[in-house]
């Protein structure tokens, strides 16, 4: 009887594991995966913004306002920000206009966040600038998402979440339809 029971639960973990990987899901199963929504991002995004950089001497300021944050999948992600634009030294807090960006995700250790990863300017739009975006504006616009992508990260891991990774190694950022997964090894 024993031997029956045995062989009987051998069998049922194998069709489990068997199951759960053509799903993707033994990895998750075993721990293998740590998976974030769009709405855990954005949560961290709203306490974030609005932001506020001066630039040429505090002439121009920039504010950037009302982050979007979305998952269309293919590997990367979708940012969408509403600019004001002021002078000489006021904070323009009223949109004046609008730019999107793409980008993947990458993790790093130093903040214990995901940063953008090769982001992508995919759509301006500054009615105040005759609905484009002109070289001075584009090159401040450039400038930022670069030190944004490098310093500031778009979602921070809690600590019990990090310390699920603390001593592995993150094979791979996976962003799909509504959720970012960190692969880990």
């Amino acid at each position: 009887m024993r031997r029956i029971a045995a062989i009987f639960v051998l069998a049922a973990a194998t069709l489990l594991v068997a199951a759960c990987s053509t799903l993707d899901g033994a990895a998750a199963l075993f721990g293998r995966d740590i998976s974030f929504t769009a709405p855990q991002l954005q949560s961290q995004l709203d306490r974030k913004f609005p932001r506020d950089y001066r630039k040429l001497g505090g002439l121009v300021s920039v504010s950037l306002l009302n982050p979007r944050l979305s998952l269309p999948g293919g590997g990367r992600l979708k940012l969408d920000f509403d600019i004001g634009l002021a002078g000489m030294g006021n904070t323009a807090r009223s949109p004046s206009g609008h730019f999107a960006l793409e980008s993947g995700l990458r993790f790093d250790a130093g903040t214990r966040g995901l940063h953008l990863d090769n982001p992508e300017i995919v759509s301006v739009d500054v009615p105040a600038l005759g609905g484009v975006m002109n070289d001075s504006a584009r090159s401040m616009l450039n400038s930022w998402l670069l030190d944004y992508a490098r310093e500031e990260p778009v979602y921070r891991l809690d600590d019990t979440t990090f310390g699920r990774i603390a001593s592995r190694r993150i094979e791979r950022v996976n962003i799909d339809s509504g959720i970012i997964t960190l692969q880990l090894d």
